[in-house]
């Protein structure tokens, strides 16, 4: 009987039709689905061997000890540089540019400079070898005050090493009034305006002519190096 009824569905022109509409949807599920494109993957740009990514940019080392007190050559076409191991020969600091310093300061204000430079010599002269803070006091103090440098002053006219500039200077500098009444009675108002004299020639020689006021402390005695000399000492037992 199932063979007959297939048979009479297959015969029949609508059952024909819907075997067909069945067998489509049953057999070929796959047909009622819309199939999605890809995108298509963007293609890779190869960067070139010869020509390397830009780096990053890199800030400058910070500037060192030597950098920020190092003096600017700007101004100075044609000088030299004179240096010793390394460092500035002229190891004062540079002097203001003062052409006639009689002019625009008096004698007492150069022997204010004056004598800041001098204990500054005198204390490079003790400093090497190494000593104990109260006998370096010692020594610096010993050099510094009125009567050493009335000394020191007696010693340069003696060998006739200044000039007849310097020796103007002096006399200019030794009609300084000053306010230190304790010392002008220690060592006495004559050899107190000598020592203020020497201060001033100093003062001078820093703002006029560095190199002559080198020569000068020299001739006084001052070093640079290894030095242990009582200054003081070797001039009172030469005048004595």
């Amino acid at each position: 009987m199932a063979t007959a009824a297939a048979t009479m569905l297959t015969h029949h022109p609508r059952a024909r039709a819907r075997l067909h509409v069945c067998a489509a949807w049953d057999m070929n599920p796959g047909a009622a689905t819309v199939a999605v494109p890809k995108p298509k993957p963007k293609p890779k740009v190869k960067v070139p061997l010869s020509e390397p990514p830009p780096a990053a940019p890199t800030r400058p080392p910070p500037p060192t000890h030597a950098d920020l007190f190092a003096r600017s050559s700007e101004g100075q076409v044609g000088a030299k540089k004179s240096t010793y191991m390394g460092f500035e020969k002229w190891w004062l600091p540079p002097p203001p540019e003062v052409k006639k310093p009689r002019s625009l300061y008096s004698a007492a204000s150069l022997a204010y400079l004056g004598d800041c430079i001098y204990e500054l010599y005198a204390r490079r002269h003790f400093f090497f070898p190494p000593l104990s803070i109260n006998e370096y006091n010692k020594r610096v103090m010993e050099v510094v005050k009125c009567e050493s440098q009335d000394l020191l002053l007696n010693k340069l006219l003696g060998e006739d090493f200044l000039t007849q500039e310097e020796r103007d200077i002096l006399r200019w500098g030794r009609n300084i009034v000053s306010s230190k009444t304790r010392t002008r009675k220690r060592a006495g108002i004559a050899v107190y305006n000598r020592a203020s004299s020497l201060e001033t020639l100093i003062g001078y020689l820093y703002l006029t002519n560095f190199k002559r006021l080198e020569q000068l402390m020299f001739q006084l005695g001052f070093t640079s190096g290894a030095s242990s000399r009582h200054i003081a000492d070797e001039l009172r037992s030469s005048f004595q």
